[in-house]
């Protein structure tokens, strides 16, 4: 038995969000690097993050580029096919966190969304989560999110 699209057909997902001084964009390859950075200089601050809540991701030893790579590379192509939506989340040039829009894992919501942001940028934490919220009710299909506890 086949699980119902995660979006309707038709639907186009916003390609861009601003909340004050951060900007959304679609994550993908050309974001590897910054990304790679953005990441694994916050391990231990991303894992205690609220809204991971099986603590497998970052990996604590890190991840190789390559690894990093694909793994963006996966992330656009999920956008592209609409089976989950990753954005990068970016303050002028630089990368400072992700927003993960994807199918629900808990019976009675319809999107499972998970965001962090550097250890450095940790002040912009629940007012991004907080945005992301107002932005699924106004511009997305979804009506019960699953922030997972925030």
């Amino acid at each position: 038995m086949s699980s119902p699209p995660f979006v309707p057909a038709g639907f186009t997902a916003p390609t861009t969000l601003v909340v004050g001084e951060l900007r959304l964009e679609p994550l993908g390859p050309q974001h590897h690097e910054a990304d790679l950075a953005a990441w694994s200089s916050s391990i231990d601050h991303i894992r205690a993050t609220p809204g991971y809540p099986d603590g497998d991701w970052p990996p604590p030893q890190g991840m190789s580029a390559e690894e990093n790579l694909a793994d963006l590379r996966r992330h656009a192509a999920d956008f592209e096919a609409g089976r989950g939506f990753t954005y990068t989340v970016l303050e002028g040039e630089e990368v400072v966190g992700c927003v993960y829009l994807y199918p629900p894992e808990r019976e009675g919501t319809d999107v499972s969304v998970q965001s962090w942001v550097r250890a450095d940028r940790a002040a912009h934490d629940g007012p991004l989560a907080d945005a992301v919220a107002r932005w699924l009710r106004s511009d997305w299909p979804w009506s019960a999110s699953d922030r997972h506890g925030r």
